[in-house]
């Protein structure tokens, strides 16, 4: 087997790093399996570049977890006070209390940080 890796520049390339890795993964012999480790650190920076991670919007996650918890949005208004907050809420035109991240937080079992918007410099806007 060559010694060769795969530079990956397009969905071609990456369709076959990912089968070189296939063919690899079941040597035993040290070369081979470098070569694999290799091979899979670029694949992964590819990935990386071309499908960066991003943290879900307020209103995304919401969503998610309403879907997940088989919720409506009636069943938040508990949570974050009124029918026509929840609504804003989901619409992404509020952000939340600490209250609400609160209830939040305990009702879903999340971390405050999805909840909480980060912080933007002053004078930078959205």
């Amino acid at each position: 087997m060559k010694a060769t890796l795969i530079i990956i520049e397009n969905d071609n390339d990456h369709a076959q790093a990912k089968a070189l890795i296939d063919e690899l993964m079941g040597s035993e012999d040290a070369a081979d399996r470098a070569r694999m480790m290799a091979q899979a650190r670029l694949i992964e920076a590819f990935e990386r570049s071309r499908w960066p991670r991003r943290r879900p919007t307020l209103p995304d996650l919401l969503t998610y977890l309403m879907d997940q918890h088989g919720l409506s949005r009636a069943d938040l208004v508990p949570l974050l006070g009124t029918a026509s907050r929840v609504s804003e809420v989901l619409n992404g035109k509020r952000e939340l209390s600490m209250s609400m991240v609160r209830k939040l937080r305990e009702r879903f079992q999340i971390s405050a940080d999805l909840l909480i918007s980060p912080k933007r410099p002053r004078g930078i806007a959205a």
